[in-house]
């Protein structure tokens, strides 16, 4: 298959607007997007599940009118329920779950004309924040640099767009699932605040309310673009977010001044990291120190450990739940092989929990909520690293470890490693990781911002600027110059 000419030069807004113009057909688009599968996946291990031939029905049929009219779509490998997309969920145990419906999100995405044409690779159960799953026969790797993760737990999503397979596709954060393959990849991603977006009509919320959906985009707009077709409520929703004043996409045009913005670049604890992304957050501030806005040295006055244990006992009764529910649907028991040691040694955690337990852990992060809160009613925006270094190299973070806890809370575990993204997960803020730096190595690091809880349009609005004072949108990987029919990859 031949690519479509000057793919690379669009992101999905643009390419919707060519293929509007009649400059390119949805079936070019499609093809080219398969093709880089073709070239590339070998490599990445980033794209699963591919149904070319129900992408193609769907062509035929005709793509419903919508702003995003024949742009090809991948959706991540958790929930995301669609029908004729079967999914693994990370897992052996969930391996080829086919659905008799489709999630409220996916009908939303469908509705604005995306072409779904298979799924991206994720963690077993969500957990973690490397993408190398059993399941999948080999770990997910970095574009930038194959040695290295692209994150997780949206980390084939990252791989994906970040290599030029698509322009932009589905992810999901429970934890910052969706910023560190953002930090990883060199990539926008934008989560926003609890609600925003629907969970049903499977469940009301995911993992105590912690977990939201959305996406990995090269550039600020298509996020904006995504979330304003799927933001809103949906049936039987528990809750709902504060409401929108306009727009994701107005609030790209909305330049702001004054803004009382922190800046950490220690962990929220004190802690040292990484010199290159205590940097990276220094230079974001000093660009909206330049755009006017006001920067104080500061971090929050919140128990982010306890915080951490908390959401850790709450994931782990998460995973314990959903292994339950399918192993009820089987009519069997747990077998050796179903789960990776990190997810059976979760299950095993959960069992040590009472249903006490579990509601104090959902209150703990509440207090939190609070707590944030209070840090937040001094400041518009804080501006922290994404990670707490470049991107690990591939099987540091593997499920082999025999012990949850230490994974997630280890000397050397993930929230070591990510020691900001899921503060905001616990809070519900909208949070963003913007792509401003890279390291000497040339790997990609994130800077991470969070506003108030509502607040999405004002955090839209500062990355829209971030983008405009340093554009990011042509920087792309080496793996990305290798296409269908080259035999080597571009330098």
């Amino acid at each position: 298959m031949q690519d479509l000419p000057d793919y690379d030069d669009f992101d999905a807004t643009g390419l919707a607007q060519r293929i509007a113009a009649g400059d390119f057909s949805p079936e070019e688009a499609l093809s080219t997007a398969l093709s880089r599968v073709d070239a590339l996946n070998p490599q990445l291990n980033a794209v699963t599940q591919v149904q070319a031939g129900r992408a193609r029905e769907t062509l035929a049929a005709g793509v419903p009118k919508g702003p995003l009219s024949g742009v090809p779509f991948l959706l991540k490998d958790l929930g995301a329920e669609a029908i004729g997309f079967p999914g693994n969920n990370g897992s052996r145990l969930l391996k080829n779950t086919t659905y008799s419906y489709n999630s409220t999100l996916v009908e939303r995405l469908l509705s604005a004309g995306l072409v779904v044409f298979g799924r991206t690779t994720s963690p077993e159960g969500g957990i973690g924040c490397a993408t190398e799953a059993a399941v999948y026969g080999g770990p997910t790797r970095n574009p930038w640099n194959l040695d290295h993760t692209p994150g997780g737990s949206s980390g084939g999503s990252g791989a994906a767009v970040s290599a030029g397979i698509v322009p932009a596709a589905h992810g999901s954060d429970g934890g910052g699932s969706i910023r560190i393959p953002a930090s990883s990849c060199g990539l926008f991603g934008f989560k926003p605040t609890r609600a925003r977006l629907p969970d049903g009509p499977a469940s009301g919320e995911g993992w105590g309310g912690m977990a939201i959906e959305g996406f990995l985009t090269r550039s600020v707009r298509d996020s904006a673009l995504l979330l304003d077709i799927c933001s809103g409520t949906d049936l039987g929703a528990p809750y709902v977010a504060p409401p929108l004043e306009a727009s994701f996409m107005d609030a790209m045009e909305q330049s702001r001044t004054g803004l009382r913005v922190a800046l950490c670049t220690t962990t929220f604890d004190g802690e040292p990291v990484d010199p290159e992304c205590a940097a990276a957050a220094e230079a974001a501030a000093g660009l909206l120190a330049d755009m006017g806005h006001h920067i104080e040295i500061a971090r929050p006055d919140a128990d982010t450990q306890g915080m951490m244990q908390a959401w850790t006992e709450i994931v782990a009764c998460g995973t314990a739940l959903g292994v339950q529910h399918k192993l009820k649907r089987l009519g069997r028991e747990l077998l050796p092989d179903d789960l990776e040691p990190v997810s059976r040694s979760a299950c095993a955690y959960a069992e040590t929990i009472s249903g006490a337990a579990y509601l104090d852990a959902l209150e703990t992060v509440h207090d939190y909520g609070r707590q944030m809160a209070a840090f937040f009613s001094r400041f518009d925006l804080l501006v922290s690293p994404t990670l707490a270094e470049p991107p690990a190299r591939v099987g540091r973070f593997s499920h082999d470890r025999e012990s949850y806890l230490d994974y997630r809370l280890g000397p050397d575990g993930v929230f070591a490693y990510s020691p900001y993204t899921a503060s905001f997960n616990a809070t519900g803020q909208p949070a963003a990781s913007v792509p401003l730096a890279w390291s000497r190595t040339g790997l990609p690091i994130g800077v991470h911002l969070a506003a108030p809880f509502g607040a999405d349009e004002l955090l839209m609005g500062v990355c829209a600027e971030l983008e405009r004072a340093q554009p990011w949108f042509h920087k792309r990987p080496p793996l990305a110059g290798m296409h269908a029919g080259e035999g080597e990859r571009a330098e």
